[in-house]
């Protein structure tokens, strides 16, 4: 993973930008981060002391954390503290994904002269593979994802089977 680090009203020594890299190479341990990503972390002046902000893209989305504190060193443990929680919680909803049961539902005859809601939606994909979709459809909560398959560059769709399963659509043109 790339560092880049900025100091608003704040100069980052070679100390720090070191303290920096070695606690955001921590987090490698739990969740994959690409060697091309790039990890922001910003320091500014702010009103409770120095405020930590960092950004790291990785496989499971974006890991965010802002941090207030008088130390920097404190925010930096603080600040990556709460993204390993992030990655606990998210790798906690995709090993739960199974043992949640189904709610019933009621169907209700529908009022023939009732308007239909219709809601409008646009959707932006990205290249990916089939087991990432499926990740991002987990970590969302959806039913189902969209995307641009990697292999075919063709749209797809992946979604939840009732069965527990995951079913996929290909679009043929």
């Amino acid at each position: 993973m790339k560092f880049t680090v900025y100091g608003e009203n704040v100069t980052i020594n070679d100390k720090m930008r070191e303290k920096i890299e070695n606690r955001l190479s921590d987090l490698n341990k739990y969740v994959v981060i690409d060697e091309q990503q790039n990890a922001k972390v910003t320091v500014k002046v702010h009103e409770g002391g120095l405020k930590v902000e960092v950004n790291v893209p990785s496989k499971i989305g974006l890991l965010r954390s802002e941090v207030v504190h008088e130390d920097f060193y404190t925010g930096i443990d603080l600040a990556i503290d709460k993204l390993e929680d992030q990655i606990r919680r998210q790798k906690g909803r995709l090993s739960r994904r199974h043992k949640e049961s189904l709610a019933e539902s009621f169907y209700e005859e529908p009022d023939e002269n009732a308007d239909i809601p219709v809601r409008t939606k646009t959707v932006y994909t990205e290249e990916m593979e089939l087991d990432e979709a499926i990740m991002h459809m987990e970590m969302l909560s959806h039913s189902f994802f969209i995307y641009k398959d990697v292999d075919s560059e063709k749209l797809a769709v992946v979604y939840k089977r009732n069965d527990g399963g995951y079913g996929l659509i290909e679009v043929s043109e």
